[in-house]
Order: C-alpha cells, then structure tokens, then sequence
C-alpha cells in the first residue's frame, strides 16, 4: 500500500525535529523532505509533489496568503495543514479564505497535532479550538478586545519609527496588502481611525509594543523571610508571555516578574537584577532556547533555569540540561499547581 508523503516546511530547525518526532509513528506516513524559506519550498513542492505539506507561515522569503493561494492553484489535490504560533484574524481569515484544510496553533498538545493531520488526511477540515472560539465568537466591544499579536506589535514598532507601508513589507518579508490588512485589524483593536491616531495611541501606551529587551524597574529590596521571588519569562511569543504572567500572578503574587523575547532581552535583564528563576522557551524566533539557557548561566550561575516546550523532544532535553537548565516541561503541563511549586521551590 502507496504512503502518504509529508512535506515540512518551517524556518526553525529545532521546530522541525519537534513535530517530526510527533508525527513520525503516524502510520503510513512517509516524511520525504524540510525546508525553511519559500523558494526552497516551491522548488521542494515541484520536485516532490506531496500529499501533505505541514507548514508554517512566517518563514524568510514567504508572503503567506498569496504564496498559499499560488500553492493551491499549482496543486490542487495536495492537502495543506498549517502549524504557526499566529493566531491572529489576518492569517486565519485569510489562509482558510484561499484554501488551507487546516490549521493549527503551535502551543497545543502534540496529541492534537497527529489528530490534526489525521483529520487532515482523511478529508476533514481542521482548526485549533482556540482559534475557532474567535471566529465563532469575535469580540465587539472595546473592553473585549484581544491582545496584540507579536506580529502586530513588530509593525507598530516599525510604525512608531516613521516606516511607510512599503518599509514596513520589506522589514517584515510581508506584501504591502498583508501589511495594510495588519494595519486595519490593528486599528479596530485599539479603537482608532488613522494612522496618526494610531501613534499616539502607543505613545501614551509604550507598553502595547513591548520593546524587546525592556526590562521592569529594579524590584524593591525582599522583606526578611525570602519569600519573593525575582522570576524572568523568556518567550517570542507575546501573547503565551501575557498568559504565563497572570498564571503566575495568581499562584504566587509576591513575585516581581521580568519579560524578555530574545536572548540579548533576557541578558539585559540579567545584567539589572538578580534573577532567582528563570522560564526559557526551546524556540525564541530565529534563536535557540537552549542557547539562552547556556548564556543566562554562566551570567547568573545561581539562578535556577527551566526549559520549556511545546515539543518536548528528548534531545531537546538532554541538550537543555547540559546547557544548565535544571528542568524541561511541556507547556501543556505547566498549570497554577506546577508552577506554583517551581517557585515555592526557589523561594525556600
């Protein structure tokens, strides 16, 4: 009996090894390639013609609402499944509107991922429930507006450093209508007409933008009993961040808690304050988590440093520990109870 051939498509090598060691018992399932960039994968997609290609959509060289509907025009046949950590209304209006059979939020079970492309597979159409929760549901009052994507923070960034629509596609590797869609959504979130309206919105909001790097003031010193705790969250994505920060807030509120998207984030925090705890993801953008791990300990050698992963991949696991980090869990399991006694651990 033929295997149905897979194609993966996805910028971040450890991303790739994650989902593969995922999928890979499916049955009858024949990886037959990766890629990371969009002209390998057209090349990739005419010299393979799979019958799945799992992708991501913010790969370098990758406009992906056009590039998509291109992709379904040249192979008509070929299931497409999309696996991204975005999950705002331009991409999941726009991939479903040009024809992708699913698609899929990065941060959920891996259990969900070889369910999403079974059903793929086998004719359904697939979509990750938190995302069908906001089309089914979408918010219509200002109090009820959603938080801003990373990828609508980068192009307000972009937008408060005086950029034209044209600049801003050429920085972000986005087409000029994706960054006006981007624009609109962004608009109707904060509750403005203009672009003008706009700027002076995260002016007198610095914190929509969350600027890379940017850490809270230095906290006050501890009250005697060394209960508080200094905790710093390393994720690329804002919106995953915002959640581990109220989780935490509630489990522990005494702890002054320090955000960071990148590794020249987090260090910089680290250069300010005297970090206790430290949760690092295993991707953070186009770097590794693991390096992170390794330069955040040899900066703070007491601090303690947990990886953390929607993947949780064994090597990702032993190359963590040898990094330094004294544990690696998997985001579905890092619920109020286990991170509560994570930081009561630290706190003793």
């Amino acid at each position: 009996m033929a295997k149905t051939t897979l194609l993966l498509a996805d910028d971040h090598a450890v991303v790739r090894a994650g989902i593969l060691n995922a999928i890979k018992e499916l049955p009858g399932l024949e990886i037959i390639g990766e890629v990371g960039d969009g002209p390998s994968l057209f090349h990739a997609l005419a010299h393979h013609r799979p019958n799945l290609l799992l992708l991501d959509v913010t790969m370098p060289q990758f406009d992906p609402i056009p590039a998509i509907g291109q992709i379904r025009a040249l192979y008509p046949h070929m299931k497409i499944l999309v696996v991204t950590a975005y999950d705002d209304d331009v991409y999941v209006q726009g991939l479903l509107g040009v024809g992708v059979h699913g698609y899929h939020l990065k941060d959920q079970p891996l259990a969900d991922l070889r369910l999403a492309v079974q059903r793929v597979l086998q004719g359904e159409r697939w979509v990750s429930s938190r995302v069908l929760s906001r089309l089914l549901h979408p918010a219509t009052e200002a109090g009820e507006r959603p938080a801003l994507t990373e990828r609508q923070r980068e192009i307000l960034r972009l937008l408060r450093q005086g950029m034209d629509n044209q600049s801003i596609a050429r920085q972000t590797s986005l087409s000029v209508k994706t960054v006006e869609n981007h624009l609109t959504r962004i608009y109707r979130q904060l509750g403005v007409q203009s672009r003008l309206e706009a700027l002076n919105h995260i002016m007198a909001h610095p914190d929509l933008i969350g600027e890379a790097g940017h850490a809270l003031p230095p906290p006050a010193p501890a009250r005697p009993g060394g209960d508080e705790v200094s905790l710093l969250l390393v994720d690329d994505n804002a919106r995953y961040r915002a959640q581990l920060r109220r989780m935490v807030g509630k489990v522990y509120p005494q702890a002054t808690i320090y955000e960071a998207e990148n590794i020249a984030g987090a260090l910089a925090v680290a250069r300010r304050v005297d970090l206790r705890l430290v949760l690092v993801d295993v991707v953070l953008g186009d770097e590794d988590g693991i390096q992170c791990t390794r330069a955040l300990k040899a900066r703070l050698p007491a601090a303690r440093i947990i990886l953390i992963s929607a993947y949780p991949d064994r090597e990702f696991h032993r190359r963590g520990l040898e990094a330094g980090a004294v544990a690696f869990l998997d985001k579905k399991d890092l619920d109020g109870k286990t991170l509560r006694q994570v930081i009561e651990d630290v706190a003793l």
